[in-house]
Formats: structure tokens, sequence, C-alpha cells
């Protein structure tokens, strides 16, 4: 591993231990639902993952899910579940374990940052209604989570001379726009699923406050 990759690997297990913290560890401890939550999300995302196209190797494409994530387990846990998704990934070839740092980094912290940040906007600023809550915050959410990520994405290959400026633009995020919608329809989809069928299950919906009971 390079000094960056363990730069990266460290800052990475620094923001975790930050998240969590004593009391989050001890709920997840006592309450199997988070336990499922967090198992069943780590996996559910590994073919979401693993289902991935692009001309280069370290620019891939693949959807993300991780506004659902954040909207079903909080932030904090969202940083976790896909730790172990990277990690089966990385066991069986799919990505390299050496950048597990900076792929974790970039494409787990910054989409959970994002997802989170609008949340948190759309709870202060917005009106709490269930559309609100479906189109911006899970809807909305994907798309502007997955721009940051492949942004993000673009500038360290760029930074890091892996690929020129004009490889990096022309061959990773010309296809940005296709992923938008895609990916917005994702969450806002697998969010109403849940918010009508398993809202007990959702950490950031609240019935009193977007339904009005």
């Amino acid at each position: 591993m390079t000094e960056g990759q363990v730069a990266a690997l460290l800052l990475w297990l620094v923001l975790l231990i930050f998240s969590l913290r004593g009391t989050l560890l001890r709920t997840l401890h006592d309450n199997p639902l988070y336990q499922h939550l967090c198992l069943g999300g780590a996996i559910a995302l590994v073919p979401i993952w693993y289902l991935r196209a692009g001309l280069h190797e370290g620019l891939e494409i693949h959807f993300l899910g991780l506004t659902s994530l954040t909207l079903l387990l909080g932030w904090r846990l969202a940083l976790l579940a896909p730790c172990l998704t990277l990690l089966i990934l990385g066991y069986f070839g799919i990505t390299d374990l050496a950048d597990l740092g900076w792929q974790a980094l970039i494409g787990i912290g910054l989409p959970v940052a994002t997802s989170w940040l609008l949340f948190l906007a759309s709870w202060a600023w917005l009106p709490r209604h269930l559309f609100v809550y479906l189109f911006v915050a899970a809807f909305l959410g994907g798309a502007l989570s997955i721009t940051v990520k492949m942004i993000a994405s673009a500038l360290w290959m760029g930074l890091d001379a892996r690929y020129s400026w004009q490889v990096v633009g022309a061959d990773y995020l010309s296809i940005w726009p296709l992923l938008l919608f895609p990916e917005a329809l994702l969450n806002g989809m697998a969010m109403t699923l849940l918010a009508v069928y398993r809202p007990h299950w959702v950490n950031t919906f609240f019935d009193r406050e977007y339904l009005g009971r």
C-alpha cells in the first residue's frame, strides 16, 4: 500500500470510531432489528455494487443505494454497514483492497453525508409531508449522492495521475447524466415501499410528522 492509501484507510477508521460511539454500539448490540437491517443492507448492496461497467479500471460505474440505507439506518450505521460490502467485493477480487480507504471515503462517506445533509435540510426548511420525504430526501437525494461520488472519483483519479483529465471526462463523467434518474428512482422506490409497508424500520420516517397521525 502506498502512503496515500494508508492515510486514507486511517482517516476512514478515525471517522468510523468517531461515529460509532459507545451508546450506538450498545443500541446495536441490544437491538436485533438494527443488527438484521445492517447485515441485510450490506448484503443487499453486494449485487448492486457488483454490477458495474466501465472502460478503465477504477473508473467503473455502478448504482449506490446509499441514500436509502442512510434514511433507513441513520448516517452512523450507514457508514458501517457498507464496509462489509466492500470487504466482500474485495475478497472476491471485484475491488482492490489496497484502495479500501479511498473507496470508503469517496464511495461511502461522501454519498452518506450528502444524503443525510439533504434530509436534514428538507426536515428543517420544507413542509413535513410524505411527498417531500420521498421526492426530496429519497429521489433527489439519490441523484445528488451519485453526482457527488462521481465528481469526487473523477478528481481522485485525475489528481492521482492514473488517467488523463481527457480520459476521465470522456470515458467517465460523460456517463454521469445517464445514472441520475435510475439512481434516483432506485432510492425513491425503495423508500416508498419501506415507508408504506415497514415504516417502523425507517430511522428517519415519523408517521406523526409526515402523515399527520
